[in-house]
């Protein structure tokens, strides 16, 4: 469901001495609950005329394939399997053993699913 709200504001432009680009809106007449608050990366364009867009980009989090203690499997749409092996400090000794059983057990899913 697409929900477009206006209000009239002042746009400030600043670029900071290191060249960053600073956009800040700010409402002519805030009322609190106009819009719902976000925070979040994506695409900014700011025309010569001092038209300003900015679309969020979405973040895809997919549960992983395959969940080990200390690991997991996930395919991603930009066609790469990634491993990711984590292990608390206080397991240092036990890291290749551990490595060794999960990744083993990893890479026998991997096979299987493909």
């Amino acid at each position: 469901m697409e929900q477009t709200t206006t209000f009239t504001a002042l746009v400030a432009h600043t670029v900071t001495d290191t060249e960053i680009n600073y956009v800040q809106v700010m409402p002519a007449d805030p009322v609190p609950g106009t819009v719902t608050p976000f925070r979040g990366w994506g695409y900014g364009q700011m025309l010569s005329n001092g038209t300003f867009d900015f679309v969020r980009r979405p973040i895809k989090r997919r549960k992983p394939a395959l969940k080990l203690p200390h690991s997991s499997v996930s395919f991603g749409t930009d066609g790469y399997i990634r491993y990711t092996f984590t292990l608390p400090a206080e397991q240092k000794e036990e890291c290749a053993e551990l490595l060794y059983e999960e990744a083993s057990e990893a890479a026998e899913f991997i096979y299987g699913t493909l």
